[in-house]
């Protein structure tokens, strides 16, 4: 008699993940290959971190700079696992911006911080529903592991208190870019070239991973502020030279500041766009109002993506 075979739903989430042999690499399901925002919450929402290869918008939110805080995580995580960085923004002066990152917090906060995340740490709390209880499991048993010093971290608890050591940013490769004086993009995108140039795409082996942040696209300090269609031109080219490495490419820009149709555009070329804002102190959202339901009431700060 012939066996049976149980088929599976096309549709069933794999939520099994394998921590890479390469530091602060972790493998998804169907040949995925993550790297860690540096949020452990938002690695959860994202389904393991921000995919190798892809291209990652940030928009801006004019009234608080969370933006800085999901930059200054993704580049420190990068530095910790000693992923090579460049780094683009419209200071004179970016090095000093390294000086701003924060440190992996030690074993003992740690601790601390897991047993007060649930009251004090509210990041994208409603979607806690959507995650698998096998997928919590997992990802708590890596918890340990790290802090135990049995398996190295994929994503570090961040102290924003600490700046992260001089020597994680101070070799070889880590680049500095400013584009306030820059008549236009050729010269970064140059720069972007060549150093994607480094992690070509290969399937069957990831040496190395590398990390592309540009702060404040669009910004007014540019003197291309105002060249839309170049700047579209510049993403579009960035995001085909990423696809096609073993990097990932993060940049956030202030929406508010550009036209509708070019901030629209911009959202569209993201492979993962995160919208980041603040929410006021005891504002009452009212989901479908009229129909007597419960108002939400929602923290001071929220993250949305």
């Amino acid at each position: 008699m012939a066996a049976t075979r149980t088929r599976g739903s096309s549709f069933s989430r794999n939520v099994s993940t394998v921590t890479s042999q390469n530091s602060g690499l972790k493998h998804g399901p169907n040949g995925t290959t993550f790297l860690s925002s540096g949020i452990p919450d938002l690695d959860k929402i994202l389904g393991g971190g921000y995919t190798l290869g892809s291209l990652v918008m940030i928009m801006e939110d004019a009234e608080a700079p969370h933006h800085m805080l999901l930059l200054r995580n993704f580049m420190s995580q990068g530095l910790i696992h000693k992923h090579p960085l460049l780094y683009a923004s419209a200071s004179r002066d970016p090095k000093g911006f390294l000086g701003t990152l924060p440190a992996p917090a030690s074993a003992k906060e740690d601790k601390t911080r897991d047993l007060t995340n649930e009251k004090d740490l509210r990041i994208a709390w409603q979607y806690k529903k959507y995650f698998d209880p096998q997928l919590n499991i997992s990802s708590n048993n890596e918890s340990y592991l790290c802090c135990t010093g049995a398996q190295q971290d994929y994503c570090n608890d961040l102290d924003l208190r600490k700046p992260l050591d001089r020597h994680f940013y101070s070799g070889m490769n880590v680049g500095c870019v400013s584009i306030q004086d820059s008549p236009d993009l050729a010269s970064l995108q140059d720069q972007c070239a060549k150093f994607l140039s480094q992690f070509s795409r290969n399937e069957a082996n990831i040496s190395s991973a590398g990390r592309i942040a540009i702060q404040s696209f669009c910004s007014p300090q540019c003197k291309f502020a105002n060249m839309e269609w170049h700047m579209l031109s510049f993403i579009r080219s960035l995001k085909a030279m990423a696809r096609s490495s073993n990097a990932v490419v993060l940049v956030s820009f202030p929406p508010s500041l550009l036209s509708p149709s070019c901030s629209k555009r911009l959202q569209h070329m993201a492979d993962t766009l995160l919208s980041v804002r603040a929410i006021p102190d005891y504002t009452c959202f009212r989901r479908g109002q009229g129909n007597g339901k419960t108002p939400h009431w929602l923290p001071r700060h929220g993250w949305t993506s």
